[in-house]
């Protein structure tokens, strides 16, 4: 599994990079699950990673399609001006919305604005595990949408950051019956939700990337990434090199 650290501002890029992080995630953690940095904050952040290090960033949760594929644009305009070698991710939730067939709808629109574009970015649909709270399609029915639409990665995560794990949403059998199901449709496979050491031990081997915020930080999701805790991470989970490129 690779270690994904989400990072708010360019100065938690190094400690997160130097502690071993394998993909620099640009979110806004006061803005949600998924939220937005700034086009000035991505900017910043974007130059401080290295061209052969994979980069995702969270474009909010996005349920009209129009939205979806203008937040999909705008972003690869941004990040225009730093060509990159490794993958770039683009996720996106879908909170507020609870029609299937609405998620696929906005799904395909991030995926066409996406392959217009020279990079061809990848779009990370993500499923919220606990979806009542978040208000969208169970886990199974935005996975279903995501292979509908053409998405080449799937996201299970939780929407509230109530301190709650993801375990605590989900169980393990059925996370790995998803993750499973991901990638028979030839779907890169990443977890994430206020996940720690503890529950890594639990969660070997299920997805491709396991995203973190809080667990990289001093002072939890709202402070700053540690190069320390980002390393225990990266050793916990015994990263070994493997292509991070979606099956095809």
């Amino acid at each position: 599994m690779r270690l994904l650290v989400s990072v708010r501002a360019a100065a938690e890029v190094a400690p997160a990079l130097v502690g071993g992080a394998d993909i620099i995630d640009a979110k806004e953690p006061a803005r949600g699950s998924l939220g937005a940095v700034s086009p000035e904050g991505l900017r910043e952040i974007a130059a401080l990673v290295p061209p052969a290090v994979p980069l995702s960033v969270a474009l909010g949760d996005l349920a009209a399609e129009a939205v979806a594929a203008d937040a999909v644009r705008r972003t690869l305009a941004v990040l225009d001006a730093f060509p990159r070698r490794a993958p770039l991710y683009l996720k996106l939730g879908f909170a507020g919305e609870r029609s299937p067939s609405a998620v696929a709808r906005s799904i395909g629109a991030a995926v066409e604005a996406a392959g217009a574009a020279s990079v061809r970015p990848v779009v990370v649909p993500v499923a919220y595990a606990d979806h009542g709270s978040a208000g969208s399609p169970e886990p199974e029915k935005v996975l279903g949408a995501a292979v509908a639409a053409g998405a080449r990665a799937f996201l299970v995560d939780t929407w509230s950051k109530d301190g709650r794990g993801l375990l605590s949403c989900i169980d393990a059998h059925r996370l790995r019956s998803l993750a499973d199901a991901a990638r028979s449709a030839g779907m890169l496979v990443a977890i994430a939700g206020s996940l720690d050491l503890d529950s890594l031990g639990r969660l070997d081997r299920i997805a491709d990337v396991v995203g973190v915020r809080g667990a990289a930080c001093r002072g939890g999701r709202e402070g700053s990434v540690d190069a320390d805790l980002v390393r225990r991470l990266a050793e916990r989970l015994r990263v070994r090199p493997h292509s991070l490129a979606p099956a095809r």
